[in-house]
């Protein structure tokens, strides 16, 4: 950081992930004092508190270190890709609870969590936050319990909850499964044609820097509280979404559509409404 101390204080967990590393990007283009938490140590730490960080086991250091910051933006997920597995609800549900306890515990009064748009569940066409969550796989309903159980706790503890519901984020430091680092290694391997499926699925993408602004956005604004969607407001086949990378980029690839099924754990179009985030973030 500069000379300058930071008047406020914002904590990260996942800090190493993916939305993470791009949420603390965002924090240091604010000024924001950064505590980061996370297993896997960052390269560079010199202008943040660095704290290593296990969610099934948090110590009273790391809990301290939580206890005097202006707002909590929680990413921390294991199990991730895969959205079929049991242990979303069986393992991770009741470390993410237990944290989550620890942490009002300790006296954190602002909470910025990153939920998923599959707590919406089958939903066709564009999804609101007033639609009543069906979540249809396992990590959905792990997160809209979690939410159920963070709004208690909350408003018992008499902390300030933004809940986000994260839709579909593509960018650098993605996982290895995302659409975007196939494609983007299918280049640098110099193949000349994408294998994808059909491509007519309609998804809302939103470059994971906006992502991170917004997350950070909500952080720092005290009337930001609740559910509230994170997205672009857009729906657009996969096809017109990835032929728009390639023509953004000059990549010479083509695409050979209709190689993989479509996938069967989500809905075939849908995307997010904005509205209520547009109306959030508009609030001085």
């Amino acid at each position: 950081m500069s000379g300058v101390a930071p008047t406020q204080w914002i904590a990260v967990t996942g800090a190493s992930g993916f939305i993470g590393h791009h949420v603390l990007a965002a924090l240091r283009a604010r000024g924001v004092g950064i505590v980061a938490l996370g297993r896997h140590p960052l390269q560079e730490v010199s202008d943040l508190r660095w704290v290593s960080f296990d969610l099934a086991a948090p110590g009273d250091r790391e809990l301290e270190a939580l206890g005097s910051v202006d707002a909590l933006v929680h990413l921390a997920w294991e199990g991730l890709p895969n959205y079929r597995s049991r242990r979303h609800l069986d393992d991770e549900l009741p470390r993410q609870s237990a944290f989550l306890d620890a942490v009002l515990s300790a006296g954190v009064r602002r909470i910025v969590v990153a939920g998923t748009c599959f707590e919406y569940g089958m939903y066709e066409g564009e999804l609101h936050e007033q639609l009543e969550p069906a979540p249809a796989n396992p990590y959905g309903q792990a997160k809209d319990a979690l939410r159920r159980h963070a709004e208690a706790a909350c408003a018992h503890h008499g902390c300030d909850l933004a809940w986000t519901r994260l839709f579909y984020l593509y960018g650098d430091g993605q996982a290895p499964t995302s659409v975007w680092r196939q494609l983007s290694d299918y280049v640098r391997r110099g193949e000349k044609v994408f294998p994808m499926s059909g491509g007519q699925q309609v998804r809302d993408f939103l470059p994971i820097e906006s992502a991170a602004e917004m997350l950070v956005r909500i952080a720092q604004t005290r009337h930001a509280h609740g559910v509230m969607n994170i997205c672009s407001g857009q729906g657009r086949t996969l096809e017109q979404t990835v032929r728009r990378w390639i023509a953004e980029r000059g990549w010479d690839i083509q695409l050979e559509l209709g190689r993989f099924p479509y996938p069967d754990h989500e809905p075939f179009a849908f995307w997010g409404s904005r509205s209520r985030l547009d109306k959030v973030l508009a609030s001085p």
